[in-house]
């Protein structure tokens, strides 16, 4: 599954297995920068590079070099940085832009930054003249081990997160190690979230290798990261193969979500980063799980001592204001939800298993809301 094809810098390659629409994700140091791998998939005459107010002045300039050095006509768009803008408004900015450089269907599209921009991106990319090629190049570990790798697009609706989108898959990621130098710790932290997931929910030798390396992540030890990603990638490339649309399989990478995502809306967006709520999402679902008598308590502490120890909150904020009338009717609209039923990806069995399920004791669900509302 992973080969390391020759290249001036070295790197791995996972690739996403979709038959027709098969594409690699390139892990690497330094491949940004040397450029023939982006080069190799903007293969249009023309390109729209989006980024944001904080990558930008970071990144830009080099990856617009690199492509026009290949004869590539680039165009750029700045967007404001933040869950808070990715919406309905500031995707039209993208829209605008591409009209007015009167970009056709032949061009492509090009995501530089976090998940917010590479959710937005693929999404405009998506819907702009029914559909160009579009290239992710994630800056944030989040992006790189998961919100880049598999096609979700979406953007925000003030009464629910990632309610509007698309699912369409990128020509390729292009993961270069060196944009995590820049990132804040906060951010690295908050993408360490989703890496603890694909431990939890299938790959136990993994999460066995994140408790014994958590430090070494949070001290951006290069080869730790680089293996950080590559395994994630590898879990969800597997599970994207498997089921793209997520008719089910794929929903386990929910892990913690429908929580997470209702903690986002209730308190609004931008007042945690994605993982930081994922993480007290993740610990909500161990509780619950250990509440139906899923797991042991032991596991449910483990998960808990890893997202701690990576420097994650694990608890709502003080004074945050979560009720769980707020998390009723925020989960209520969660994408899960079928024919009024809720499903959540619950924990099951031994390290590594998880059931995504609508068939629980909904007590329990309640009582976890309760308790950890009542913590605040």
């Amino acid at each position: 599954m992973v080969a390391s094809p020759p290249s001036k810098t070295l790197h791995s390659t996972v690739e996403v297995d979709l038959g027709s629409r098969t594409y690699p994700i390139y892990i690497g140091e330094g491949i940004l920068r040397e450029g023939d791998l982006l080069r190799k998939h903007v293969t249009s005459k023309r390109a729209l590079v989006i980024t944001n107010d904080r990558v930008g002045p970071l990144y830009l300039d080099e990856t617009v070099a690199v492509l026009r050095e290949g004869g590539v006509q680039v165009e750029t768009v700045v967007l404001p940085d933040g869950e808070e803008y990715k919406s309905m408004e500031v995707l039209m900015k993208i829209m605008e832009a591409a009209l007015t450089h009167r970009m056709d269907r032949t061009c492509t599209f090009v995501a530089l930054g976090g998940g917010v921009i590479g959710d937005m991106v693929g999404f405009a990319a998506a819907i702009y003249q029914r559909g160009v090629k579009f290239v992710q190049v994630p800056t944030t570990l989040m992006a790189m081990v998961d919100s880049a790798v598999g096609g979700k697009t979406a953007v925000n609706h003030p009464l629910g997160k990632n309610m509007i989108g698309a699912f369409y898959q990128p020509q390729a990621v292009i993961a270069d190690m060196a944009t995590l130098r820049t990132l804040p710790d906060r951010e690295l932290a908050s993408g360490i979230a989703e890496v603890v997931k694909y431990g939890l929910i299938r790959d136990a030798a993994f999460f066995e290798w994140q408790e014994a390396r958590v430090g070494a992540l949070r001290a951006r030890d290069a080869e730790t990261l680089s293996e950080a990603v590559r395994r994630s990638c590898e879990n969800k490339a597997a599970v994207v193969a498997a089921d793209e649309r997520e008719a089910g399989l794929r929903a386990t990478l929910n892990l913690g979500h429908t929580f997470g995502h209702a903690i986002e809306t209730g308190l609004g967006y931008g007042a945690l980063l994605h993982g930081e709520a994922v993480a007290i999402g993740t610990h909500m679902a161990a509780v619950m799980s250990a509440k139906l008598g899923w797991i042991d308590a032991a596991l449910a502490a483990r998960a808990v001592a890893l997202l701690r120890a990576a420097a994650l909150p694990v608890e709502l904020p003080r004074g945050g204001g979560m009720t769980p009338a707020k998390f009723e009717a925020a989960m209520a609209l969660d994408k899960k939800v079928s024919e009024g039923e809720l499903r959540l990806v619950l924990l099951r069995g031994p390290l590594g298993g998880c059931v995504f399920t609508g068939e629980y004791d909904a007590a329990a669900m309640r009582e976890t809301i309760a308790e950890f509302c009542a913590r605040q």
